[in-house]
């Protein structure tokens, strides 16, 4: 609740002046030619001055700021970890502040595992060269050589045993310095602090019943709201008596603003029920727009398509004396929050402070600005954990729902709770896929030439804009969503992991991208690699057993990238894999790899499932995995990061898929849309992770999703002989 002018005024030492701008000054357009200045490494490109990422007080204390958010991914800990390292400060001395519009870096949004990889860079630079320049004027200070000068927990040391804190040396003095292209960074070999597991910061309030997330927030004079939603996606609200809602006892207001409609009271189970009686009172016109989900890849592969070549290579290989063709699709699935999503939003004298648990603080606040006609300096968005929340869910929709109801009823904090059938029904999913493979084997077991082709509508629509919100689609002043349009990117959004790391001599890939999107959907964790990887990978073990080839040498002898075959090669030998062996009766392994977009963690996994035909029962049983990430912040939070992809992708590939019927979302609850239950967790699950001190960061939180599917497919086909190739594998 703080102001920014009352956090300024509030430290004595502080020298920070949140210096959020980009650079005063733009490249010109050759700038990139000989002589032009290296880019600025991470984050620092948007926000290159290092006052706008570290914060030290009168008391020494070290304030660092990240324009990530927690998600419960580890970030809090592991970059406070990366300045505390670099700063030569104790890990407890340091506190860090997510995302907040008002005094973090825009960083835009906390995905794809790009956290450490932007943010964590920034703040290892950053902190760096803040070090560097607290050790010169310490110098001058003490009237020594850098280099005769020892830091420690920040206190700088000097002969005669003379010292001064960090929180002396900025007194008076201003970091509003432009970050260096280069860093001098402590050798990985001294290491205390990164390298080492430290215990989560977020941990203890969420096991110990504090005031860990958005839902948990409570403000005097707060208001409880709650939105009747349309039934079905295109429905109209022809009428709503309201009257008997009004007289409610505790009922503040009842809002309507064209296909909004929403309930505002003191308490919340007033608002709880006073919804229920408006929802009952209101009359929707509806129409048939949902495909038939029986016949989701037929109708997935109906739709208008724009062909996006993502990669293609001819060589001359061997001739083919043997072609493999297969499909493989993906059903609709959800993120399926456990806690439904949440916001408080207050306009107080002119200005508007949303507290959400979306992802991107700066576009969020974007969004409902464009959505509310305000001033986008007018609204501040604050970042606040949500229980179970990452990608693209409700999060941004609770908090345009808060936005604008607070505006019919200035002055009071207003907090916006969805409810289960909210979430499950109107959150975005993850896209329908369809993957179409074709790979022929030489005489010598090699594959020669390799076609992929995916269908899939975007992957993102996050806001976006005010279009993006259910709140700017459904008032009177309508947004509509604008056509999403293909493209090929480095990350890949349904392309992405569609280009096989393997070297093949002959590679074609191509993204069938589908405009119309029959279903809401947006970023569902990993976006495609979930599905493409999964074919990929099952694809290999299909080639291998065509092959006569053991899946583990099968994929080794395809490739080049020695980090790959070091995963590969670990994971095999902690899970005790033997080229031909076999599992017990009614068990088998499988294996599978990937290198996260191509361009971040390696991981690679084998596991065993059980398999029951008589039972139409598939459970994994133990899952080995073996991650390479670059230099390693926090193992432990690493370990936590693989292992839960391991649990959610599992619980994805058995048993997720929204439900419809021609006109509405059918999976409203737990019942309709069954997730992993905790007695079908893997009895154990292994992470070993291969350290490479001093390389860059390689994101890691979704590496693991697309292996764990295509491990859990080929484990069942070695079980049983029989291939499933649809997500999620159908049981019966």
């Amino acid at each position: 609740m703080t102001s920014r002018r009352q956090f300024l005024a509030s430290s004595g030492a502080l020298v920070v002046s949140f210096s959020l701008a980009g650079r005063a000054w733009t490249q010109g357009a050759g700038a990139e030619k000989a002589g032009a200045a290296p880019p600025l490494p991470g984050s620092l490109k948007q926000s290159p001055f290092l006052d706008s990422w570290i914060r030290i007080g009168a008391d020494n204390r070290v304030t660092v700021f990240t324009g990530k958010a927690e998600l419960g991914q580890g970030v809090k800990t592991a970059l406070a970890q990366i300045a505390a390292e670099e700063l030569d400060v104790a890990f407890a001395r340091v506190t860090l502040a997510t995302a907040d519009t008002s005094s973090t870096a825009n960083e835009g949004y906390t995905s794809g595992s790009n956290s450490l990889k932007d943010s964590g860079t920034a703040i290892r630079n950053a902190a760096a060269q803040v070090r560097a320049i607290l050790v010169a004027r310490a110098a001058q200070r003490l009237n020594a050589a850098p280099d005769a000068l020892k830091v420690e927990d920040g206190t700088v040391s000097g002969p005669g045993n003379a010292k001064v804190t960090y929180g002396e040396l900025v007194a008076g003095e201003n970091l509003h310095v432009e970050a260096k292209p280069a860093s001098t960074f402590k050798d990985p070999r001294l290491y205390r602090i990164v390298s080492r597991s430290q215990p989560r910061v977020d941990i203890p309030a969420k096991v110990t019943g504090g005031a860990a997330y958005v839902q948990d927030i409570r403000m005097p004079g707060m208001l409880h709201a709650r939105v009747v939603r349309p039934p079905s996606y295109r429905a109209v609200l022809e009428s709503a008596a309201t009257d008997a809602v009004e007289k409610m006892p505790r009922v503040v207001k009842v809002i309507r603003d064209g296909n909004f409609l929403a309930v505002v009271a003191e308490r919340e189970w007033t608002a709880v029920k006073a919804m229920r009686s408006l929802a009952a009172a209101a009359r929707w016109r509806e129409e048939k727009t949902l495909p038939d989900m029986k016949r989701l890849p037929a109708a997935v592969l109906a739709l208008a398509s724009q062909d996006l070549t993502v990669a293609e290579k001819s060589g001359a290989g061997a001739a083919a004396a043997k072609t493999l063709e297969a499909t493989y699709t993906r059903h609709y699935q959800a993120h399926a929050s456990i806690g439904p999503a949440c916001a408080v939003a207050q306009l107080k004298d002119g200005a508007l402070t949303v507290w959400s648990h979306t992802q991107g603080v700066y576009p969020d606040r974007d969004a409902i600005a464009e959505m509310l006609g305000m001033p986008k300096e007018k609204v501040r968005c604050i970042h606040a954990e949500g229980a179970g929340c990452y990608g693209h869910n409700g999060a941004d929709d609770a908090a345009a729902d808060a936005a604008l109801i607070a505006t019919f009823i200035p002055d009071k904090p207003i907090r916006v709770q969805w409810m289960r059938e909210d979430e499950h029904r109107w959150e975005p999913f993850g896209a329908a896929m369809v993957g179409k493979l074709r790979a022929s084997l030489d005489g010598e077991g090699r594959i020669v030439d390799w076609d992929y082709g995916v269908w899939s509508n975007t992957h993102s629509t996050r806001p976006g804009g005010a279009a993006a919100l259910l709140a700017g689609q459904h008032g009177a002043k309508a947004f509509k969503p604008a056509v999403p349009k293909g493209q090929v990117t480095p990350e890949g959004l349904g392309d992405r992991n569609a280009v096989p790391l393997y070297a093949f001599p002959a590679l074609r890939v191509v993204h069938h991208f589908l405009p119309e999107m029959p279903v809401r959907v947006s970023a569902l964790r990993a976006l495609g690699a979930y599905h493409n990887v999964f074919a990929l990978e099952s694809f290999m073990d299909e080639l291998a057993l065509a092959a006569g080839a053991d899946p583990v040498e099968f994929r080794l002898k395809h490739l080049a990238d020695e980090r790959a075959k070091d995963v590969i090669r670990m994971a095999a030998q902690k899970f005790g894999w033997k080229a031909g062996a076999k599992a017990a009766s009614g068990r088998g392994y499988g294996f599978a790899f990937a290198r996260y977009k191509n361009l971040a963690a390696y991981c690679a996994i084998a596991l065993e499932v059980m398999a029951d035909p008589d039972r139409k029962k598939i459970r994994v049983v133990r899952a080995v995995a073996a991650v390479d990430s670059g230099q390693v912040v926090n193992p432990d939070g690493l370990r936590n990061q693989i292992e839960g992809a391991i649990v959610q992708s599992t619980s994805w590939t058995l048993y997720e898929k929204v439900a419809f019927d021609d006109t509405r979302i059918r999976s409203v609850d737990w019942s309709t849309y069954p997730i992993l239950r905790f007695d079908a967790v893997p009895e154990a699950i292994e992470v070993h992770i291969i350290d490479r001190p001093g390389q860059p960061y390689l994101g890691s939180g979704e590496a693991g999703q697309g292996p764990t599917a295509a491990a859990i497919g080929n484990a069942v086909a070695n079980a049983t002989g029989i291939r499933m190739r649809d997500l999620p594998l159908a049981r019966a």
